[in-house]
């Protein structure tokens, strides 16, 4: 793919993410929340953790179940070790990914394997088309050294979770939904363009410093949704006074109805309620 945009995509809002617990109490960010869920299909949950305090994280996520969608767990700092109940173990380190697809369900912990130090990454979740919501539950560590990286010639440092990236393939690829996953460092200043389909849902959230996309400034700490404009077919973004990194995501929509509860997501109330039965009744074990 080339990277040359012609008609950048403008943006079309700001979001600062609500602050919240969730698991055994872990402190998190919720920037992509149930309300933007079809605006931003097929992406159904982001989160942003990030401490220097043990407190903030060390109860972790006990055992809890999923139905219906993937999990991308993207670490940036910190050690965390997943067990599910297919057997399956694995130690999440610093800039590794973790990608467990659900399927037709699974129970899995997620607990800080360190007493200390900084615990900082992100969580996104992906939908599922509803033919595949029932598969087989699937997942993947994938260690930071098999995350394929470029340097632009403006010195920009980009991590290609998934999708591409200027004809460099990423770790994952989804053929439905064909997820675009990128981590931008980029330098002061440093320009950065990113090709995109035009009818593809995407946004960028800042982590450190600022980015200039069109004529809107995106400071820390937010969410840029990117408007879906007609004849668009990429994004162009700018670095401020300081070195910046964010991550850039995008998929193509499911534009399938969305019944959730919690952990589980499916399409009707009625598969809602049957995956509810079934983890009660311990058919997810």
């Amino acid at each position: 793919m080339s990277a040359t945009v012609t008609q950048a995509r403008p943006v079309e809002r700001l979001i600062a993410g609500q602050p919240t617990s969730d698991g055994a109490g872990v402190k998190l960010t919720r920037v992509l929340t149930n309300q933007l869920q079809r605006r931003l299909d097929p992406f159904l949950m982001l989160d942003a953790f990030g401490s220097d305090k043990a407190d903030d994280y060390i109860a972790g996520f006990p055992d809890h179940p999923h139905r219906g969608f993937e999990t991308i767990t993207y670490m940036l700092e910190g050690r965390m070790r997943h067990r599910d109940s297919a057997g399956n173990e694995g130690l999440l380190g610093p800039g590794g990914v973790q990608w467990m697809t659900a399927g037709r369900g699974v129970i899995h912990s997620e607990l800080p394997e360190q007493q200390e130090g900084r615990m900082e990454g992100f969580q996104l979740w992906l939908n599922l088309p509803g033919k595949d919501k029932m598969r087989d539950p699937w997942y993947r560590d994938i260690p930071t050294a098999e995350i394929p990286e470029l340097a632009t010639s403006e010195g920009v440092e980009v991590r290609v979770i998934a999708g591409e990236s200027h004809g460099l393939a990423g770790a994952v690829q989804r053929d439905h939904t064909e997820p675009l996953y990128l981590d931008l460092h980029l330098p002061a200043g440093a320009r950065f363009e990113q090709q995109l389909p035009a009818a593809h849902n995407a946004f960028v959230y800042v982590y450190r410093g600022s980015l200039k996309i069109g004529a809107t400034n995106v400071p820390q700490q937010r969410m840029a949704i990117l408007a879906n404009a007609a004849g668009s077919d990429g994004i162009v973004v700018q670095a401020g006074e300081e070195p910046t990194r964010a991550i850039l995501i995008a998929g193509r929509p499911l534009n399938e109805p969305i019944a959730q509860y919690g952990p589980f997501v499916m399409n009707t109330q009625a598969e809602l309620m049957q995956a509810v039965r079934d983890f009660q009744e311990g058919r997810l074990a």
